[in-house]
């Protein structure tokens, strides 16, 4: 099976050209799990498959490092965008892509060596409704909130981009033992669908720090939902501005969110690491 390895400040994925690769569905997952492993496989966050589109033009399909599907991730739909234009699917920078049935429209900033350097993708509202994120709370939206999580009271705020995020400010972020704290959220009785956690410092009003515990996967250098996630919290809970610069420990993705169309957008680069050709039952 030929892929492609690519990343989004440091949130990698494997990719798969599921116009040319057919691998039946119930097979996916435990090639995800397979693939994913940095000792025996490629080593990744993930499997990602770019399909034709039925909503759009294209399609991603993808799965956690632990096999499970997953709705989105704004990074892995980034390296998606500049795959599909570099390897010659499409000759435009104005695209479509559905994801778990929800489509998002991209917009491909080509470097000087013609391939896609840049991309920005219009994620769509937010959702804050509790039931829908979802999180159990007796509030409907669930913003600044206690939750007890171990032995410590944490305040949160939730929002959904698609996939459930729990946003928690901390004062440091850096000593934080995320190993630990990071599956206690993620499991935690509070979240039906178990959830994504943002541990984040804001630093000034355009700028904060973030620390995230993917859902299926660990902490992770990326993820950009996380970042939707977290610049929306910092807004609702009057922390930084309409439009924030958030740094990962992969780099830095800026996200707006534009609270009168209620749309928010994330750039942020996309690379390449390698192609290559794998073996699989």
């Amino acid at each position: 099976m030929k892929f492609t390895k690519m990343q989004g400040c440091g949130n990698d994925y494997v990719y798969v050209n599921g116009f040319n690769e057919h691998i039946p569905a119930e097979k996916k997952s435990e090639l995800a799990i397979k693939l994913s492993n940095r000792n025996f496989g490629i080593g990744s966050d993930g499997l990602i498959f770019i399909n034709p589109g039925k909503k759009a033009e294209f399609e991603m399909e993808m799965y956690n490092a632990d096999g499970s599907r997953s709705e989105m991730c704004g990074n892995g739909m980034r390296c998606v965008g500049k795959y599909i234009y570099d390897y010659g699917l499409t000759d435009s920078t104005q695209i479509s892509v559905e994801s778990a049935g929800a489509v998002k429209y991209l917009t491909l900033y080509p470097g000087t060596d013609g391939k896609i350097d840049t991309v920005r993708v219009n994620m769509g509202s937010p959702i804050l409704r509790s039931e829908l994120v979802p999180v159990v709370s007796e509030n409907e939206q669930v913003i600044d909130e206690a939750i007890t999580v171990g032995d410590k009271e944490y305040h949160m705020t939730c929002v959904s981009m698609g996939n459930p995020h729990a946003v928690v400010f901390m004062d440091d972020i850096d000593d934080l033992d995320i190993e630990n704290i990071g599956p206690r959220f993620e499991s935690h009785k509070r979240f039906p669908n178990r959830t994504n956690t943002e541990f984040v410092k804001v630093v000034d009003r355009g700028h904060v720090k973030m620390r995230v515990w993917e859902r299926g996967t660990g902490e992770t250098l990326a993820c950009g939902t996380g970042c939707c996630a977290t610049a929306v919290a910092c807004i609702l809970n009057g922390l930084t501005d309409d439009t924030v610069e958030v740094e990962v420990l992969g780099g830095t993705i800026r996200i707006e969110w534009d609270r009168n169309e209620n749309v928010v957008y994330m750039t942020g680069p996309a690379r390449v690491s390698f192609d290559g050709c794998i073996e699989i039952d």
